[in-house]
């Protein structure tokens, strides 16, 4: 009988809101809205570019979270693309945009990425754009 009271006492104390570390609140919201910005297209494919020409490609987008934004960092993944973007704040509802600038020294098929994060969320977004480059003749 003492085993059944202590496993009764204990089991009490597991589901409590005091041993749990659960204050009762009420009316709380349980659905939490996980707002992010925009993206325009996360993908681009730029079809055939001339070698020896850089290329640009603007990936633009809209903030959605219901607060100010910034882009923090852009790293594009190699030293073939440069990239530029919207410096400063971005309102919610604003746009903002992430370029990058491909030299497009060889011929032939590519595929590259940029690696944008912000102020919304630590989580990279890789954004990527890709096409061939024409030899000259």
């Amino acid at each position: 009988m003492k085993k059944f009271t202590i496993s009764a006492l204990l089991t009490a104390l597991a589901f409590s809101p005091f041993y749990a570390n659960v204050l009762p609140v009420e009316n709380l919201s349980v659905i939490k809205v996980l707002a992010d910005i925009k993206w325009k297209s996360e993908t681009i494919d730029v079809g055939n570019i001339p070698q020896g020409k850089p290329k640009l490609i603007r990936f633009e987008f809209t903030n959605t979270t219901g607060k100010p934004i910034m882009i923090e960092n852009v790293a594009p993944s190699c030293g073939c693309t440069t990239a530029n973007y919207t410096k400063g704040e971005i309102k919610p509802g604003a746009k903002g945009f992430v370029e990058a600038s491909y030299n497009a020294a060889s011929a032939g098929a590519f595929t590259k990425t940029v690696t944008v994060t912000t102020s919304d969320t630590k989580t990279p977004k890789t954004l990527s754009f890709k096409g061939n480059v024409i030899a000259n003749k």
